[in-house]
C-alpha cells in the first residue's frame, strides 16, 4: 500500500504589493515575482490605495514607516517582508497585535558587517586614519601601533551579525565577549555573554565596544553617559546597529573630553547625518553613510531572499526568518 503523504495544496495566486520609493530601482527579479503573484508597485503615498485585498507586502523601501499610516487599509494582509535586518522602522502596536507574519533579511548582512567591524578595529589599532591625514599633509611621522591580538572586544548584540563578528574578531586574536538579553557562559561564539542591561558594569573591560543590537525599547540609548563614564580612555566604539542605540550628545562629550579615544560610526539618529553635526569635524570620529553591509550585489541578495520565501508561501510552506514581533528580531533556535 502506498503510504506516501499527498502533496500539500498550493495557495492561489496572491496579490503582492511592493513598497518602493521614487528613484529606487526595482528588484532585479521583478519579472519572477510577477510570475508568482499579482504585483502592485507603489510608493508610500500610494500605499493606502494599493493595500486593499493584498495578502503580501514587500517593503523594498527598506526603512519606510509607511505601513503604520496605511494600516487601516490592510484588510487582507497576511505577511510583511522587509528587505532589512532591522524592523524598528516597520513595527507598531497594530502590527504587533495582529496575526500578520513579519519576515526580514536575517542572515544577508552577517558576513559583510562582520568584515566592516574588523576593518574598523584594525584601522583604529593601526592608526590608518591618522596616517591618511599625515599623507594628505605630506608629513612623515613615525608612531608605534597597537597590537590587535590579545585586546578585548565586547559585542553588544548576540544575533547572527553579532556572532559572525565575534568569530571574525576571535580569528585575529581578540578576546571577545557578548552582551545580550540573557547572561550565560560557554556560548559557542562569545564564550561569556553579559546582560545588556548591565552594560555599564562590563564596559570597562573593552578596548573595542561594538554595537550590533537591534533597536528596541530596551536598547534605545543603551550607550549613554553612564556606560561611557566606565570605559577606558583608550577605548574605541563601533556602531553598525542603529543610531538610536547611542546617546549621541553624551558620546560627543566623551570624545571631546578624552573619556574614550575614538568612534567608528556607520549609523546615526538622523540620516543623512546633518551637516552641522559635530561628528563631521571630530578627528577621532570616523563617519560612513550606513553602508557597512552594502557590498556589491547586496540588493540582488535581498531580492532573492524574498523571492525564495514567496515561493514557500505560494506552496503553503513555512516562511523562514520570521520575526518575533514583541522582541523585534528573529529568535535563534
Amino acid at each position: 500500500m502506498d503510504q506516501t503523504a499527498p502533496p500539500q495544496p498550493s495557495r492561489r495566486r496572491p496579490k503582492l504589493v511592493v513598497l518602493t520609493a521614487p528613484g529606487t530601482s526595482a528588484p532585479h527579479n521583478a519579472a519572477d515575482l510577477e510570475e508568482q503573484a499579482d504585483v502592485v508597485w507603489t510608493d508610500a503615498e500610494g500605499l493606502p490605495r494599493a493595500l486593499p485585498g493584498a495578502e503580501i507586502l514587500f517593503v523594498w523601501d527598506f526603512f519606510s514607516p509607511a505601513l503604520r499610516d496605511a494600516w487601516a487599509h490592510a484588510d487582507s494582509l497576511e505577511w510583511v517582508h522587509v528587505a532589512a535586518a532591522g524592523v524598528d522602522s516597520l513595527l507598531f502596536d497594530g502590527l504587533r497585535s495582529s496575526p500578520v507574519r513579519v519576515t526580514n533579511a536575517h542572515g544577508a548582512f552577517d558576513g559583510p558587517i562582520a568584515e566592516f567591524v574588523l576593518a574598523s578595529v584594525l584601522a583604529h589599532d593601526k592608526q590608518l586614519h591618522p596616517s591618511k591625514e599625515l599623507q594628505r599633509r605630506g608629513v612623515w611621522q613615525h608612531r608605534e601601533l597597537r597590537r590587535t591580538a590579545g585586546r578585548h572586544a565586547l559585542v553588544v548584540g548576540t544575533g547572527g551579525i553579532g556572532r559572525a563578528t565575534a568569530r571574525l574578531l576571535r580569528a585575529v586574536g581578540l578576546e571577545v565577549r557578548g552582551a545580550g538579553r540573557t547572561a550565560r557562559e560557554d556560548d559557542p561564539d562569545f564564550g561569556t555573554v553579559v546582560p545588556s542591561a548591565e552594560l555599564a558594569e562590563h564596559a570597562g573591560w573593552a578596548d573595542h565596544l561594538v554595537l550590533i543590537a537591534p533597536l528596541t525599547e530596551d536598547t534605545r540609548g543603551l550607550l549613554g553617559a553612564d556606560v561611557l563614564a566606565r570605559m577606558k580612555p583608550t577605548a574605541h566604539v563601533v556602531n553598525v546597529g542603529r543610531g538610536a542605540l547611542v546617546d549621541e550628545p553624551a558620546l560627543v562629550r566623551a570624545l571631546q573630553s578624552n573619556g574614550i579615544a575614538a568612534a567608528s560610526l556607520d549609523v546615526f539618529a538622523e540620516e543623512p547625518l546633518p551637516a552641522a553635526h559635530p561628528f563631521w569635524r571630530m578627528d577621532n570620529v570616523h563617519v560612513s553613510a550606513h553602508m557597512s553591509g552594502d557590498v556589491v550585489g547586496w540588493r540582488d541578495t535581498l531580492a532573492d531572499q524574498f523571492a525564495q520565501n514567496l515561493t514557500r508561501w505560494c506552496a503553503g510552506e513555512d516562511l523562514v526568518n520570521q520575526v518575533d514581533k514583541q522582541l523585534g528580531y528573529v529568535r535563534r533556535g
